[in-house]
């Protein structure tokens, strides 16, 4: 029996080593499909952009941003959407029947006025209660509509868009001025059949933000947070953009930051109301639609489209958080569990689905029993030292090197942080992440497991704190009730020797002016405010 014993054991922990290395080195598969994908991304990203294309083939995109209880930071996100380098811009903002100031900070910033409610709409939502327009920006509009949900919300912001293109941001977000045009860009290639395109999601917390915009990348103090960095930078900068690299297997676009063809979401039904993944959902659903309904289509993830969003800053949050993930992923697993391994999906049913369900789904319940029975293996004798030794090194050592990895490609390409001190304490967190707070991880994803078999699926509340300003003055606020006229100048004309294309030039403009705009002659990117 004791003989039986050993070797059931001593097969099950090879078998978990071999988990692991088949995982890693996955990533590692995916982190050099990144690589590749980040160098050619630098270099194109150096051709300029020339006007000598109609604004009129730019593809109409909308905003829209489900917001709940975000008084701390929708001022910022909110001004940040609009700042945008982008000419065909409309923001719509849902106030998702906030029980704090989230309404009345927008009406006192933005100089609201309320409009006559469109009744209808092609999905489905709660009532709306009010539909505001800014007299400081013609391009805001602000949806107040009976609570119902994330999903609700963005559906609501559907229902109420004729834009051609969408892009779903959260309200503790901050985008960057040219992210919209990045995301676009593959629209306005020839025959383009592209549905959905991700962007790279940033850690905002700790760093300096002035007038809605990121002015310097910095380290937060908060462990916790710096944690979530290198977490951020894996698996955006690595993960994601590794995926996109196996055509149309990618099966996340964050809700926080994604751009898609509208017309597609709403033949698909728009977001689901009863799955606390929505985003995930959402593009599973579009590649079983594409694929049932034989269409070709894109999807894929860009690594140079930027914005920034507030992630936790303690342990209660950042639980919920992972649980929520979780048990999204578990959900949407089990609603299209046809798709798995099916080839009538293509590489989402081949790779994506059978990949999230082995790596994603089942690691913590594997990575635990790997943990639990080699040590109680060691201490009753049943393994050598040389294998439980083995098995750790061989597990925290790959981990590390994909930390590190992700975290070099991130200097060499992207660089967003520029302080010594900071790239420091990335190199050091990414090898010291894979002790306590990997495990930490691991037990909250377990949790959350039980969560969905044994409570519900509440999307939980996580607490914001406004983004680190250091001018206190609002300018918008004393502009509320005086005359507004801006002026829009072009960007910088392309330098000697860099390579031109024939893509649009986009101006920048915090409010459309009555009649053409104004370009300056100087070619500096500025935006003035004239009275």
């Amino acid at each position: 029996m004791i003989r039986f014993i050993n070797a059931v054991l001593a097969n099950y922990d090879l078998f978990i080593l071999m988990y692991f290395i088949t995982l890693n080195f996955f990533y590692f598969y995916l982190t050099f499909l990144a690589a590749e994908r980040l160098i050619s991304s630098k270099i194109r990203n150096r051709v300029r952009i020339t006007q000598e294309r109609d604004f009129a083939l730019i593809p109409d995109v909308a905003i829209i941003v489900p917001a709940h209880n975000e008084e701390p930071t929708i001022n910022d996100s909110v001004r940040s959407f609009l700042k945008v380098d982008y000419p065909k811009l409309n923001v719509f903002v849902v106030n998702d029947g906030s029980e704090d100031n989230t309404l009345e900070v927008l009406k006192k910033r933005f100089n609201l006025f309320e409009v006559p409610i469109a009744h209808g709409g092609e999905i489905e939502t709660k009532p709306v209660r009010a539909i505001y327009k800014s007299t400081l920006d013609r391009r805001l509009t602000v949806i107040d509509k009976e609570n119902g949900g994330k999903s609700d919300a963005l559906n609501a912001g559907l229902n109420h868009s004729s834009d051609r293109l969408f892009c779903c941001m959260d309200a503790d977000t901050i985008i960057e001025r040219d992210s919209i045009y990045k995301l676009v860009r593959p629209y306005l290639e020839r025959d383009s059949n592209t549905i959905a395109i991700g962007g790279v999601i940033r850690v905002a917390n700790g760093c300096r933000v002035e007038k809605g915009e990121i002015r310097e990348a910095r380290l937060p103090k908060s462990y916790i947070v710096t944690m979530q960095v290198i977490e951020y930078i894996r698996s955006f900068l690595c993960g994601r953009v590794g995926w996109s690299r196996l055509l149309n297997s990618i099966l996340i676009i964050s809700g926080a930051f994604g751009l898609f063809d509208r017309k597609t979401v709403v033949e698909a039904g728009g977001y689901r109301n009863d799955c606390v993944g929505e985003d995930m959902e959402l593009v599973v659903r579009l590649h079983k639609m594409m694929c049932e309904k034989k269409r070709a289509y894109k999807m894929f993830f860009l690594p140079d489209p930027v914005c920034w969003t507030q992630v936790p800053d303690n342990l209660t949050d950042l639980a919920s958080q992972r649980n929520r993930w979780q048990r999204g992923l578990i959900q949407t697993l089990m609603l299209h569990w046809n798709m798995i391994g099916n080839p009538k999906y293509g590489m989402a049913g081949i790779v994506g689905m059978p990949f999230h369900v082995i790596f994603e789904l089942m690691s913590p319940v594997i990575e635990l029993s790997g943990y639990v029975l080699t040590a109680v293996s060691f201490i009753f004798g049943w393994l050598d030292f040389e294998f439980v030794f083995l098995f750790f090194a061989l597990a925290i050592l790959l981990n590390i090197m994909i930390s590190l990895f992700s975290f070099l490609l991130e200097e060499f390409t992207v660089k967003k942080f520029d302080r010594p001190a900071d790239i420091a304490w990335l190199f050091l967190c990414a090898i010291i992440e894979n002790v306590g707070y990997r495990q930490l991880n691991l037990f909250f994803r377990l949790t959350a497991t039980f969560n969905f078999f044994y409570k519900g699926n509440n999307w939980g509340n996580m607490k914001r704190a406004t983004f680190a300003e250091s001018v206190v003055a609002d300018p918008l606020a004393k502009l509320v009730n005086s005359p507004l006229k801006v002026v829009a100048q072009k960007d910088f004309p392309a330098p000697a020797g860099e390579d031109e294309i024939n893509l649009p030039r986009f101006c920048a403009s915090a409010k459309p002016l009555n009649g053409p705009q104004k370009c300056g002659p100087s070619g500096a990117p500025r935006i003035g405010l004239e009275r």
